[in-house]
């Protein structure tokens, strides 16, 4: 699961591009309890959703034309060179390096997929406050075409390490970070589309205490349930969800094994 101590490679932060900041303010508010702090007139109402004081992700105008969607950054040490990988990799660049008012300094690609992320190089934001707790990100996981070439991909930006574990109807790929254990440093996962996709795509993962609560909460406010409650041997029970404008992300109460 996620922790805070972010190194290259390292989901650090996420955010959201919403049509309605105020509806998808509520409704998150609704689903996880989280507080929405817009940070002031000069960020384009981009702002922080909290628990307890502490930021657990953000949210932004979503850019004309585009769906909304939550996007995960990854840490890295070299901007430069990561945006190089993209390119060599097959990917592309929707935003060049640039710098968030001292914060730090980002990025944003698709990788040979299509599959959307960014990334992130801190200075004075290192990333998310709060991981793995309950309501906040623990898990990240990408569904692709071609797990194998996505793996392949990404390695050569990251390092990352991966592992095959078995579920039922698949084969999925535990990744990680390239130092350190490699259990403790994995923070999500890679699997190939599921029945009715079509596009690839990173979903967050959020860790709750009722996965079939927070469904009927999501519902009931203005979401959708696309995979009702789960149980995954060994991982815990899973549901698929999306906000009022269609963002998608899911929800684990983890096995107390995890």
């Amino acid at each position: 699961m996620l922790g805070t101590d972010f190194r290259t490679g390292s989901p650090s932060w996420i955010d959201l591009g919403s049509p309605d900041i105020p509806r998808t303010a509520a409704f998150y508010r609704a689903v996880f309890g989280w507080d929405f702090q817009l940070l002031g007139p000069d960020t384009g109402g981009y702002g922080f959703f909290q628990v307890d004081g502490k930021t657990v992700g953000a949210v932004g105008e979503l850019d004309a034309g585009a769906s909304s969607g939550w996007t995960v950054y990854f840490q890295t040490e070299d901007m430069d060179a990561t945006t190089q990988g993209v390119r060599d990799g097959g990917g592309t660049v929707r935003v060049e390096p640039m710098d968030v008012m001292g914060e730090g300094r980002l990025a944003q690609y698709t990788d040979q997929q299509g599959a959307d992320f960014a990334v992130w190089k801190p200075a004075r934001t290192r990333g998310l406050d709060l991981t793995s707790a309950e309501n906040t990100l623990c898990w990240v996981e990408l569904h692709v075409a071609d797990p194998v070439a996505a793996l392949g991909f990404y390695r050569g930006l990251f390092g990352w390490r991966s592992k095959e574990m078995s579920v039922p109807g698949m084969t999925y790929r535990v990744v990680s970070i390239a130092d350190g254990d490699q259990e403790d440093g994995s923070f999500g996962g890679v699997a190939p589309l599921m029945e009715g996709e079509t596009a690839a795509h990173w979903v967050p993962y959020f860790t709750v205490a009722d996965v079939d609560a927070v469904a009927d909460t999501a519902q009931a406010s203005g979401g959708a349930v696309l995979m009702p409650g789960s149980d995954v041997p060994e991982v815990g029970r899973i549901a698929w969800l999306t906000d009022p404008a269609g963002a998608v992300f899911a929800v684990l109460k983890p096995d107390p094994r995890m």
